[in-house]
């Protein structure tokens, strides 16, 4: 049982800090701080921390060490869908501009100056570390035996994205229907796009593993459920 606590302790921490990296640019577009400071305070500890993690549990938890090895790297690569059906939408008139640029832009303070190429490539790395992240929170929490989890998961980070203080704040309005009705439809299949390619390569990558969270809490009910002895049963 300390071992699966342990396992649990563990993928909760990873969670949270792999939480960091999407959570603080809704945050500072809400109006909570700048993405410059919550970068520093909050963005470059919790990547060290994961950095931490996957180090340390290599050869002691390698469930969780392959969880955060792979499924950033395959979240990562799954980003280069998101931005194919992104930059698709964006050349038809369906979507407002590059967000990787404007967070380039706010991550190096340069909002009044407007984007260069150290922004462009701040942003971009942020922008394709939020999709590792993405990967990592999926394979921890829903593992990889299936790939059509992923797709809506994939769909519920699209909502979400619409539904947060980025649209409001970008003046398109909630889904994005003040700027373009296309804009929704861009942003889910993008979505959707990055979950199927998530989907296919951390199983690609990690084969049918189970999820971290949800095994290792059943295996603690299990542990924890009464035990019913046969010999003192009642007829």
């Amino acid at each position: 049982m300390r071992n699966n606590l342990g396992t649990l302790l563990l993928a909760g921490l990873s969670l949270a800090l792999a939480s960091v990296g999407p959570l603080i640019f809704p945050v500072a577009m809400a109006g909570y701080g700048t993405l410059t400071v919550l970068a520093k305070q909050w963005l470059i500890p919790s990547i060290i921390g994961l950095a931490i993690i996957a180090l340390l549990t290599r050869k002691r938890n390698r469930l969780i060490a392959r969880s955060i090895a792979w499924g950033g790297l395959a979240g990562g690569i799954a980003t280069l869908a998101l931005e194919a059906v992104r930059a698709t939408g964006f050349q038809l008139g369906y979507m407002p501009g590059s967000l990787p640029k404007l967070m380039g832009v706010l991550l190096l303070d340069r909002f009044a100056l407007g984007p260069d190429a150290a922004s462009n490539l701040a942003g971009w790395a942020y922008h394709f570390w939020n999709g590792a992240a993405f990967g990592i929170i999926f394979v921890l929490i829903l593992g990889t035996k299936r790939v059509w989890p992923a797709v809506l998961y994939g769909l519920a980070l699209g909502v979400g994205f619409m539904v947060s203080p980025v649209t409001k704040s970008l003046g398109i309005g909630y889904f994005g229907v003040d700027f373009s009705i296309g804009f929704p439809v861009v942003v889910s299949l993008a979505h959707a796009a990055f979950g199927a390619a998530l989907g296919f390569l951390g199983r690609r990558f990690l084969g049918t593993q189970r999820s971290p969270v949800l095994s290792t809490i059943q295996t603690l009910l299990i542990d924890c459920a009464p035990k019913t002895n046969p010999g003192h049963s009642r007829v």
